[in-house]
C-alpha cells in the first residue's frame, strides 16, 4: 500500500498534465460572484415568480452543459434569481421546456427521491465556504423535496433533513421553482465586522427527456455537481446574526403487536410511547443532537435476499437519527470495512437481529474550514433476550491542502452483565486512522487502518484499506486492496469477511460516439477480484474476472449489459448456501449476464436480466424481471420477480428452485400526503411480508404516520404470524 501511495505522489506532476487533455479542467482561481438583493416586499411562496422583487433581481443563466456531452449549447435553458429577507434565502428558477407540461418526466412524489428518472432543479450551498462540504436542496416540477449533505464531492448523506420549503408551477413553457431556505437552517459564519456573508453555491438542472445535465458554474462531467472547489459565491447578503437555534421534535406513538401460532395467541403488546428529539445549533460550527426514548417505526423495512455468496450481506441503515451526518464517520464511503456501522445499535444480539429499545442518544458535530469533530453516545435498553449496552464514537478530521484530509476515530461498546442469560460484561474498542489525498482533481487516494480490541476473546485484530483511482471524462481506472485479519472484530461496525486480503484493480473506457446518435455512452471494461487468506497469504480463497464488453446507455437512457465472470473458488470451510452443502474442493466455472432496462422515466418501464452458467459442480440460472407502471406521478405500481434454478449442486448434487415476488404500490395526493404498500413472498422459507405506511406532512417536517407490518411463515398453512400496527405523530418546532 505504501508503494502505491508513493508511486502516485511521485507521478502527480504527470497526472496534472493529462488533466486538460481529458477535459477535466481545474477549478477557477477566483470564483464567480453573484450579488443578492434584499426583498422590499413580502415573498409569497406559491411557485409564481410574479412579485416586483423577482422582476428586479439579477438573473443567472450561463449554465454549462455536462451531459450528454461536455460543453456546447444548453438546450434546456434555466434562469435563476436570488433574494433574501430577514428570515430566508430565496431561490427562484424558471426551467424552460418548449414542450411544456407534456415534456415533464417524474416517477412519483416521494420525498428524498433518487437522481436519474425525474426532471430536477437544485442548489448546493457551502455556507461556511469549507470547499469540502455542501448542503443540497433539490425539487421536481411537482415540488417533491430532496435534501442531503455531501462530503468531498462524492460521499452523500441522504438521511439529512432540514427545514425549508418549495413550491412549483408547471406551464406551457416549462416550470417554475420557488424555494425558501431559512437562515436558521444554514450554519454560516459572520465576518468580524458587519453582517454581510458569502455563501458558496452550485446549481444543477436535469432535463430527463434528453438526459441533459447542466450546471452553474462549469464543473467537469466526471465529477458530481457538488464538487465545491468549483463553486461560485452569493455575496452582499446582510444575514441576521446567529441566535438561539433549537429544533424540538416530540412524538407520541401507539403500538399494538401480536404473535399467533395458528389460532393460538403466543404474545401480545399493547402500549403507548412518547419521546423527543432535540437539535441545538450552539453556533454556526457546532450542533448538538439529543434523542430520548427513540422510535423508528416509520423507517423503511429491509427487503428479503436469498444469499448464494460466501460474504456477509450489507443492509443499509434506514433510521433517521443514525443517517444524519453519517458521512463524517471513517469508512462511510464503502461496504467492506466499516469500523462504525450504526445498524449494530438497537438490536437484540448481532447484526440485523430483532430491534431493542434505545433509551437515550446524543450526537455532537463541529465543522470548520480546517477540521471537524464529532461524537456519538447511545444507551441501548436491556431486553429479555439481550443485555443493555452503551455505544460511543469519537471522530476528529483534519483538512489540509485543497481537498485533502486525515482523520482519527475511536469506537467503544460496553455490554452490561446479564446473569439470567449467563452474559458477562464486555468491552470492545476500535481505533482507526484514515484519510483522503487528491494530488489533482481527478486522482483520488483513500486509506484506512483500523485495530480492534475485544475483552471477551482477549484478541487484537487489524484491518486496512487503500484505494487509488483516476476518474476522467474518457476513462476510469483504479486499484483497491483490503486487509482484514481473523481477529478483527468491530462489534459496533461491519466487515464483509474476516481473514482475507482482497485486491480489486480494474477500469473502463468511456466512449461517447459522435456519429452514432442512438448510443449515448458505452463503457467497456474489466475488473479483477482476487482474495487470499490474511493469516497465510499463499492460501488462495477466490478470484474472478468481471469482463463487460457491452455496458451501454442508449439515447433515451435505456441500458444494456452483456458480461462474463470467470470464477475460481477454493472452498476449504463449511459452506452451504441456501442449505446446499458444497464439498470442500477447488472449483472453476464461468457465468454470463445479459441485463436490459427500458427508458425508466416513461409511464411503462421494465428491467430484465438473465444470469446463467456453471455454479460450483452444477449449474445455476437466475432471472430478474421488474415491471413499473406510473400513469401519473400520483400513482406508481412496480412488480419484481427473482427466480433461481439450481441443478446438481453440492455434495448431494441437489436441485433447488426459489422464487421471490415483490410488489410496491405508492399513491400520493401531493408530495406531503402519501400511502405506500409493500408485499414480498419468498418461496425458499415460505414467508410473506406486508408493510403498509401512510404519511402526512401536515407542517414542514411534522408528520402523522399509520404503519401496518405483518410477517407470516408458510402462508398456505400458517405456522406463525406476527402482526403490528403503529400510529405515530411528530411535531417539529424551531426556535
Amino acid at each position: 500500500m505504501k508503494r502505491i501511495l508513493l508511486w502516485v505522489l511521485a507521478f502527480s506532476p504527470w497526472l496534472g498534465q493529462t488533466q486538460e487533455k481529458d477535459d477535466n479542467f481545474s477549478p477557477p482561481t477566483k470564483p464567480f460572484e453573484t450579488a443578492v438583493s434584499k426583498a422590499n416586499g413580502e415573498i409569497r411562496l406559491d411557485g409564481s415568480l410574479n412579485e416586483p422583487d423577482w422582476e428586479e433581481a439579477r438573473v443567472t443563466l450561463d449554465f454549462f452543459r455536462r451531459e450528454p456531452r461536455q460543453g456546447g449549447t444548453v438546450k434546456y435553458k434555466t434562469e435563476v434569481r436570488f433574494l433574501y429577507d430577514d428570515k430566508n434565502l430565496y431561490i427562484g428558477a424558471f426551467c424552460k421546456d418548449s414542450v411544456g407540461i407534456e415534456g415533464i418526466r417524474i416517477q412519483d412524489l416521494r420525498r428524498d427521491f433518487s437522481w436519474g428518472e425525474n426532471d430536477i432543479f437544485g442548489i448546493a450551498l457551502d455556507p461556511q465556504n469549507l470547499k469540502q462540504y455542501a448542503q443540497g436542496f433539490q425539487t421536481t416540477p411537482f415540488g417533491n423535496q430532496r435534501d442531503f449533505q455531501n462530503f468531498n464531492g462524492n460521499n452523500f448523506d441522504n438521511g439529512w433533513n432540514t427545514l425549508w420549503r418549495v413550491r412549483t408551477k408547471r406551464t406551457e413553457k416549462g416550470y417554475t421553482v420557488e424555494m425558501a431556505i431559512p437562515f436558521k437552517s444554514l450554519r454560516y459564519n459572520l465576518p468580524e465586522t458587519g453582517n454581510s456573508i458569502e455563501l458558496g453555491f452550485t446549481l444543477v438542472r436535469y432535463a430527463r427527456r434528453d438526459i441533459e445535465v447542466s450546471s452553474f458554474p462549469a464543473i467537469p462531467q466526471s465529477f458530481t455537481p457538488y464538487r465545491m472547489t468549483y463553486a461560485a459565491k452569493l455575496t452582499d447578503i446582510e444575514a441576521p446574526p446567529p441566535s438561539t437555534n433549537i429544533r424540538i421534535e416530540p412524538y407520541a406513538l401507539y403500538q399494538y403487536d401480536e404473535t399467533l401460532a395458528g389460532d393460538v395467541l403466543l404474545d401480545k403488546l399493547n402500549e403507548p410511547k412518547v419521546g423527543v428529539d432535540v437539535k441545538w445549533a450552539i453556533d454556526p460550527k457546532t450542533v448538538l443532537d439529543l434523542t430520548v426514548n427513540t422510535d423508528f417505526a416509520q423507517a423503511d423495512v429491509d427487503r428479503a435476499v436469498n444469499n448464494l455468496e460466501r460474504f456477509n450481506i450489507f443492509f443499509p441503515e434506514q433510521r433517521q437519527f443514525f443517517l444524519e451526518n453519517s458521512g463524517i464517520w471513517a469508512g462511510g464511503l464503502q461496504r467492506s470495512i466499516r469500523p462504525f456501522f450504526s445498524r449494530r445499535i438497537g438490536l437484540q444480539g448481532e447484526f440485523n437481529a430483532i430491534p431493542a429499545p434505545i433509551d437515550v442518544g446524543a450526537r455532537f458535530t463541529q465543522r470548520t474550514e480546517k477540521s471537524a469533530l464529532a461524537g456519538l453516545f447511545v444507551r441501548q435498553r436491556e431486553t429479555d433476550n439481550s443485555a443493555g449496552a452503551n455505544f460511543g464514537v469519537l471522530r476528529y478530521l483534519k483538512n489540509y491542502g485543497r481537498e485533502n484530509n486525515i482523520g482519527l476515530m475511536v469506537t467503544h461498546r460496553l455490554d452490561d452483565s446479564y446473569s439470567e442469560l449467563g452474559l458477562e460484561s464486555n468491552n470492545n474498542t476500535t481505533i482507526t486512522l484514515d484519510g483522503q489525498i487528491r494530488p489533482t482533481s481527478q486522482w483520488d487516494i483513500q486509506y484506512l487502518l483500523s485495530t480492534s480490541i475485544d475483552e471477551a476473546t482477549g484478541k487484537t485484530g487489524y484491518a486496512g484499506r487503500i484505494f487509488v483511482g483516476n476518474d476522467s471524462n474518457k476513462y476510469y481506472y483504479g486499484w483497491v486492496t483490503e486487509y482484514t485479519d481473523a481477529n478483527y472484530n468491530p462489534r459496533i461496525g461491519f466487515v464483509r469477511q474476516n481473514d482475507v486480503i482482497r485486491h480489486n484493480p480494474g477500469g473502463y473506457y468511456i466512449w461517447r460516439p459522435k456519429k452514432i446518435d442512438w448510443i449515448r455512452r458505452w463503457d467497456p471494461g474489466v475488473f479483477v477480484n482476487y482474495n487470499h487468506d490474511a493469516t497465510d497469504p499463499s492460501s488462495f480463497q477466490q478470484a474472478s474476472l468481471y469482463i463487460f464488453p457491452v455496458f451501454t446507455w442508449f439515447k433515451d437512457n435505456s441500458f444494456l449489459e452483456v458480461s462474463t465472470t470467470p470464477t475460481w473458488q477454493n472452498i476449504n470451510f463449511a459452506f452451504a448456501p441456501l442449505g446446499l452443502e458444497i464439498e470442500q474442493d477447488r472449483y472453476y466455472y464461468t457465468r454470463y449476464l445479459v441485463q436490459y432496462n427500458t427508458d425508466l422515466s416513461k409511464k411503462w418501464s421494465g428491467d430484465m436480466g438473465v444470469n446463467f452458467g456453471d455454479f460450483y459442480n452444477g449449474t445455476r440460472t437466475t432471472i430478474n424481471a421488474t415491471a413499473r407502471f406510473a400513469p401519473i406521478p400520483h400513482a406508481t405500481l412496480s412488480l419484481n420477480y427473482e427466480h433461481n434454478n439450481i441443478n446438481d449442486v453440492g455434495i448431494l448434487e441437489e436441485d433447488l428452485e426459489t422464487d421471490l415476488y415483490t410488489a410496491n404500490l405508492r399513491l400520493a395526493l401531493n408530495p406531503r400526503l402519501q400511502l405506500s404498500t409493500f408485499y414480498q413472498y419468498n418461496s425458499f422459507n415460505e414467508q410473506g411480508r406486508w408493510n403498509i405506511r401512510f404519511s402526512w406532512e401536515y407542517m414542514p417536517l411534522s408528520f402523522i404516520y399509520l404503519v401496518f407490518n405483518d410477517t407470516e411463515t408458510n402462508i398456505f398453512d400458517p405456522v406463525q404470524q406476527n402482526s403490528q400496527f403503529i400510529s405515530k405523530i411528530t411535531l417539529l418546532k424551531q426556535f
